[in-house]
């Protein structure tokens, strides 16, 4: 993963209130033209007007190519965030499942959550290496899979360890982002064979085996 702070006066009114929220980022494409390509704000501090966001780090792209070759006094263009979706904070527990590419989401609800809620994320990484930690006041457990980076398309290694986890009693509320074939199985298995509630559900596809810049929300 590496690590992009962006700042300047063009962030005076630059707001993101919900970890889900995602950013445009144009960057030179292959002919030089730009493309945009979506990121999740990982932190945003207002005084000093510096956006920080976090690239997962994978084998090509032009946003890819652009984070590795930034420089101190770049400049790039962002738009966004476009919506945001506020999620109540009234729920007993959360249960967070993603891959690489949700991390940034994940850990921004993880450490805004209040001190004592019953927090599970459940996230696939290549090896330890990437696993992360989070400054968080809630009681959290944090299960990594280790997969192969071949393997983050393969929704088995994430269902084998969601299979094993035991929800929390009371009210919760599911949040999935990975591939989009992966977080559609996490999702239906926790839909139907856990019966839970769908409407305390948000499932997308961070990313699309085969697609550039691609994103699925999961409905049904």
């Amino acid at each position: 993963m590496l690590r992009i702070v962006l700042g300047g006066d063009a962030f005076d009114d630059f707001t993101t209130p919900s970890a889900d929220d995602h950013i445009k980022l144009y960057v030179p494409g292959e002919r030089g033209e730009l493309e945009g390509r979506d990121f999740t704000p990982r932190h945003f501090d207002s005084e000093a007007k510096k956006l920080t966001i976090d690239v997962a780090v994978h084998p090509a792209g032009p946003a890819m190519h652009w984070a590795e070759q930034a420089q101190i006094g770049d400049v790039v263009e962002i738009s966004g965030p476009r919506g945001s979706l506020m999620i109540s904070d009234a729920f007993d527990w959360w249960l967070l499942i993603g891959d690489e590419t949700a991390l940034p989401s994940i850990g921004r609800r993880i450490e805004a959550l209040a001190e004592g809620v019953r927090a599970i994320t459940l996230v696939a990484v290549t090896g330890p290496a990437e696993e992360q930690v989070f400054n968080t006041r809630a009681d959290h457990q944090a299960i990594w899979v280790h997969r192969a980076p071949d393997l983050a398309t393969s929704a088995q290694p994430v269902l084998d360890a969601l299979k094993r986890i035991d929800l929390p009693p009371g009210e919760g509320f599911v949040w999935i982002a990975a591939e989009a074939k992966v977080a559609r199985a996490a999702r239906d298995h926790i839909v139907h064979d856990r019966r839970h509630p769908v409407q305390w559900l948000r499932a997308s596809g961070y990313w699309i085996e085969g697609k550039a810049d691609a994103y699925e929300r999961l409905e049904s």
